[in-house]
């Protein structure tokens, strides 16, 4: 058996109440392409029955169906970049286990690749998302756009397109902590995004707290761009200069034009101090993120480890 045309990446992260919608509609769209595909699932170490059920529908369909399963929980990106891993198509979707992204919208992507796209992301049309998370998707995504070179109008949506050439640039990387749509922004020569629809979540809650989404927006920021060390370089020289300047004014009070009590003006200096500290401590925290990043791809860990991999059969 050859291997087929479209691997379709989905990592499910404690999903057992939307496994099965998921594969009666991802099962449909299989049959309807115009082309072999398979689809991969990587169980990111899931409590509940998540990995019964995917062994169920592997056994349903051995021939479509690969199911990779962590030892524990390594986070989402982590278990696409496992799924690039065992992929063997020459276009790989990937796919949220939680169907707020139709999977019927994959001809879309695939359409898009046939014209001639090597990245090809989803952009969601009337997100049926909290206001708060609309709004924070719209923040990230100007400073994302103010600080890198990395343009998406939909960095959020996991709908997306890549062909062989973009996954495999992406794996050779090894990084641990990563955004895998920018990363393969990167290695793309002609990106393209397409109008996809955006539904709720079908059942359960979403993984990504906010402290989580704030730690994924981190890694885009300090993975893609040195902007930020370079603000807290200017922003050192701009405290530098007026520390001088009030210096200077100082000693021109204390001995130039003598006279003036200082005494008022201790708690402002206090408050001056406190700022600067303030300062130099985000400036440590802020080099000790690049250091931290440097120091576990020093480390030379295995970014996941896998427990049990059920490949396709092949016929």
């Amino acid at each position: 058996m050859a291997d087929p045309a479209v691997s379709v990446v989905i990592p499910v992260f404690n999903e057992q109440a939307n496994l099965p919608l998921l594969f009666k509609r991802i099962g449909a769209v299989l049959d309807t392409l115009d082309r072999s595909a398979e689809v991969v699932f990587v169980n990111d170490g899931s409590r509940d029955d998540s990995q019964k059920l995917l062994e169920d529908f592997h056994a349903s369909r051995p021939t479509q169906v690969a199911v990779v399963e962590f030892n524990r929980n390594y986070g989402q990106h982590m278990a696409v970049m496992a799924g690039f891993e065992h992929a063997r198509g020459d276009t790989i979707v990937t796919l949220d286990a939680d169907l707020q992204n139709p999977p019927e919208e994959i001809p879309k992507l695939l359409g898009a690749i046939d014209a001639g796209h090597d990245s090809v992301g989803g952009r969601r049309v009337k997100r049926q998302d909290s206001f708060f998370r609309r709004t924070a998707s719209r923040a990230i995504n100007h400073l994302r756009e103010s600080i890198t070179d990395i343009r998406m109008d939909d960095q959020g949506c996991m709908l997306r397109a890549y062909t062989r050439e973009v996954i495999d640039a992406v794996v050779s990387c090894h990084e641990r902590a990563t955004f895998i749509p920018a990363l393969a922004y990167r290695f793309s020569k002609n990106p393209a995004e397409v109008d996809v629809a955006h539904e709720a979540r079908q059942a359960g809650t979403s993984k990504y707290s906010l402290l989580r989404l704030a730690r994924l927006n981190f890694d885009l920021i300090t993975g893609f761009s040195l902007v930020p060390l370079h603000l807290f370089t200017g922003l050192g020289i701009f405290s530098a200069c007026g520390s001088l300047l009030l210096v200077g004014i100082l000693f021109f009070r204390r001995f130039i034009y003598p006279g003036a009590s200082e005494a008022e003006g201790v708690f402002t200096l206090f408050a001056i101090l406190f700022f600067l500290v303030s300062v130099l401590i985000l400036g440590i925290g802020l080099i000790g993120e690049y250091v931290g990043r440097i120091y576990q791809v020093v480390q030379q860990r295995p970014r996941f480890v896998i427990h049990k991999v059920l490949a396709p059969v092949r016929r």
